[in-house]
């Protein structure tokens, strides 16, 4: 299609073009460097300028630089204008990609109870296994070889990929995406110490749920672990990457992103908005205000104010850890001249 035509399908107002020169013909869409004629891409800073330089994208989708739309006319690229352009990128892939899905209907080797409920328009997968009292909405897919455990209720269009297990009394909402391997609703990491010599621990019975709303992604080998009692929520539209381990009893607000290998311990509360890099570690019982972001690597063990940014082990605030961070580099010049200084002092003092 046209990238005149494709703007008009995104409802795009773009704050400027170029497009009375140049209005050439998509294909589809690729990254700055990889792209090819005929490709749309994106620019969203002055910093991937050498990018531009050499791109071979017919189109971009370019904030509003007039540097950067001075330098892709120069070159004969066609350019759109408009704030936030990775999002708008995104909306135009969507026109030129679609996941693939599952044909309606079950196969023949899903194992399905028949107190099961179906709504309308369903996908089944090879060898999945749906339990008694599961309900599922409209639209919904399941994966070959996913395990529902009794009484789950998946909302409609939810997509649940291979190899997911659903444990008991789970709730998904709608518009919901399970990668492959997540656990969601296994029994939380409850134990209590036994009042003996041998340091025994005794099972507390998980008897709680986990409840995912609408517009939730769990990645791929994510666990999300039901309470003793009570429930484990994750708010709407959250989205958790894979390898992350979501604690019994842990809320987590919506509009909130945890990134690759995040753990947060048992009864951890997440505001809305709150943002985890990789590998950041919550200690039990801690809550994080709303719009909180959390550096790469950091270890919270204490609640923290709406909008606070900290990283560092334990995590403080993020301009107090840069500036130690850019002390640290200076420690062994700092050492030297300490050690200088103390042979001075005691040269001094042996001359008294």
């Amino acid at each position: 299609m046209k990238l005149s035509e494709l703007v008009q399908r995104l409802a795009l107002a773009p704050i400027a073009t170029n497009l009375a020169q140049t209005d050439p013909t998509i294909k589809g869409c690729a990254a700055l460097a990889q792209a090819e004629p005929g490709m749309l891409s994106f620019v969203e800073s002055s910093q991937w300028t050498a990018q531009l330089a050499m791109t071979q994208a017919s189109a971009l989708i370019l904030p509003p630089n007039l540097d950067l739309q001075g330098k892709a006319t120069a070159r004969g690229i066609a350019w759109i204008a408009t704030e936030s352009p990775r999002y708008w990128f995104a909306q135009a892939l969507s026109y030129f990609y679609q996941p693939w899905q599952l044909p309606p209907g079950c196969h023949p080797t899903a194992v399905l109870d028949p107190t099961v409920e179906l709504g309308q328009g369903i996908g089944v997968g090879a060898y999945a296994v749906i339990q008694a009292d599961v309900r599922l909405g409209d639209g919904v897919h399941i994966h070959p070889h996913v395990v529902l455990y009794p009484g789950v209720t998946i909302g409609d269009r939810t997509v649940l990929h291979a190899n997911c297990v659903i444990h008991e009394r789970t709730i998904i909402g709608a518009d919901c995406v399970i990668h492959s391997g997540a656990v969601i609703g296994a029994a939380g990491f409850g134990f209590v110490p036994v009042a003996d010599q041998e340091r025994r621990w005794q099972p507390m019975p998980q008897s709680g749920q986990v409840i995912l709303d609408d517009q939730v992604v769990v990645g791929c080998n994510t666990t999300i672990d039901r309470p003793a009692v009570g429930e484990t929520r994750i708010g709407a539209r959250t989205k958790i990457d894979n390898l992350v381990q979501v604690g019994h009893g842990c809320q987590i607000g919506a509009d909130s992103l945890i990134c690759a290998q995040t753990g947060l311990a048992g009864a951890t509360a997440l505001g809305k908005q709150v943002i985890l890099a990789g590998q950041v570690g919550i200690s039990g019982q801690v809550t994080l205000g709303d719009r909180t972001t959390v550096a790469a690597q950091s270890g919270v063990h204490q609640s923290l104010a709406p909008d606070s940014k900290v990283a560092g082990y334990p995590a403080i605030n993020h301009r107090l850890w840069l500036r130690a961070m850019a002390a640290i580099k200076q420690l062994p010049q700092l050492g030297q001249r300490v050690k200088a200084l103390e042979q001075k002092i005691a040269k001094l003092l042996a001359s008294e």
